[in-house]
């Protein structure tokens, strides 16, 4: 039966019933699908130093893995080694910081007294019924976070087996996907394959590049500004940024309210102006640069993304969104039937500007030209 020629609610209603089906597997298999996409992602990153050590120093596969492995944990291990030593620096100023605070929320509080005539004594009992909302719910947000840890510990072990798996079994893999094919389209599969996975390992390491330029940017900016701990922040921005619009967002109410309590108000302003600033130096200049505008996902697709994503798979989903969405714009681009989507996914395309052309006629005398 040709899916073309069936009536448009039949059509309709197939489509609509693959997308609810597909949501909720995604939704069921979250602890297994989330690190085996991260995994994914990671394998095509690292598969051209898997494929040197191969070729060039004659590496048997499974050594070429295991060493791979062994350079993604040490840089794993590296991240997490800064984060710490950072926040434990951080915690050790926190009464420092908490005394600056209350100055300065004191002094917020006098001003908001004298403008909209609200009682020192009335604010102070606005904030205690939030308090003990918030401390109501201690019992919700211990288990929360108990189970961010607990979670994220066994997503590392899922994510570093799965690692494993897809580099040493990638020609099997491969294979698989050209042979569960047609013969006759063999070949014109393992063209596109070979597309997705050049193209998935740009994107990837394009991404890498973003994160570092924004936190090396972002780290310069708050270095300037004299606010403390600028490259815990300046990192924290960088990779917080591959959540688009929301990433930079967020970084930026954290980076405002540590230059609010370690410095003066307006530090908090030119803070949120440099980080507009960079917003707009990673969206125009860095990310087409980067990426590169044929996997660059349109701002609506970006945003829908990130909130399927969240609702699918939690935190992960938020940073894994995008990547899915640019892997499926180019299947969608290879596939005739599916370009359409993959246009609607992409950015729209710019008009391209007609050069005006002037024709001289003959016989215009020179007083005319004149």
């Amino acid at each position: 039966m040709n899916f073309l020629r069936l009536p448009f609610l039949v059509k309709l209603t197939l489509v609509v019933v693959s997308i609810i089906g597909l949501g909720y597997l995604l939704a069921l298999g979250q602890s297994i699908l989330a690190p085996f996409f991260l995994a994914f992602l990671m394998a095509m990153l690292f598969l051209p130093a898997a494929t040197f050590m191969e070729r060039k120093l004659r590496f048997p596969r499974s050594m070429s893995t295991m060493t791979s492995v062994f350079i993604m944990l040490m840089i794993l291990g590296g991240i997490i080694y800064f984060f710490t030593n950072q926040l434990s620096d951080f915690s050790k100023d926190l009464p420092h910081l908490k005394e600056q605070f209350t100055t300065v929320f004191n002094s917020l509080q006098h001003w908001v007294s004298k403008t909209f005539n609200v009682k020192v004594d009335e604010q102070v009992d606005y904030i205690n019924q939030g308090l003990t909302k918030l401390l109501s719910s201690s019992g919700v947000i211990l288990g929360f976070t108990f189970g961010i840890f607990s979670t994220g510990f066994g997503f590392i072990i899922f994510f570093t087996l799965f690692f494993i798996f897809i580099l040493n079994y990638r020609r099997l893999l491969n294979n698989f996907i050209v042979t569960v094919f047609n013969e006759r389209h063999k070949a014109s599969v393992q063209e596109a394959v070979n597309e997705i996975r050049i193209m998935t390992k740009k994107y990837i390491f394009g991404l890498f590049l973003q994160v570092i330029i924004v936190s090396v940017l972002t780290s310069t900016l708050l270095t300037i500004l004299g606010v403390k701990y600028a490259i815990l922040l300046g990192v924290l921005t960088g990779l917080l940024n591959v959540i688009p619009y929301l990433g930079i967002f967020i970084s930026l109410l954290i980076s405002c309210f540590i230059a609010f309590a370690t410095s003066t108000p307006s530090t908090c302003i030119y803070v949120a102006l440099g980080y507009i600033a960079i917003h707009a130096v990673d969206g125009n200049i860095v990310l087409p640069f980067v990426v590169g505008s044929k996997v660059k996902i349109n701002a609506l697709f970006s945003f829908i993304g990130i909130l399927l994503g969240e609702h699918l798979w939690g935190i992960a989903g938020m940073f894994l969104c995008i990547p899915a969405i640019a892997i499926i714009k180019i299947i969608c681009e290879r596939v005739d039937d599916l370009k359409p989507w993959g246009r609607l996914l992409g950015e729209e395309p710019k008009p391209h500007k007609k050069k005006k052309s002037y024709k001289i006629s003959k016989n215009i005398t020179l007083k005319e030209m004149d």
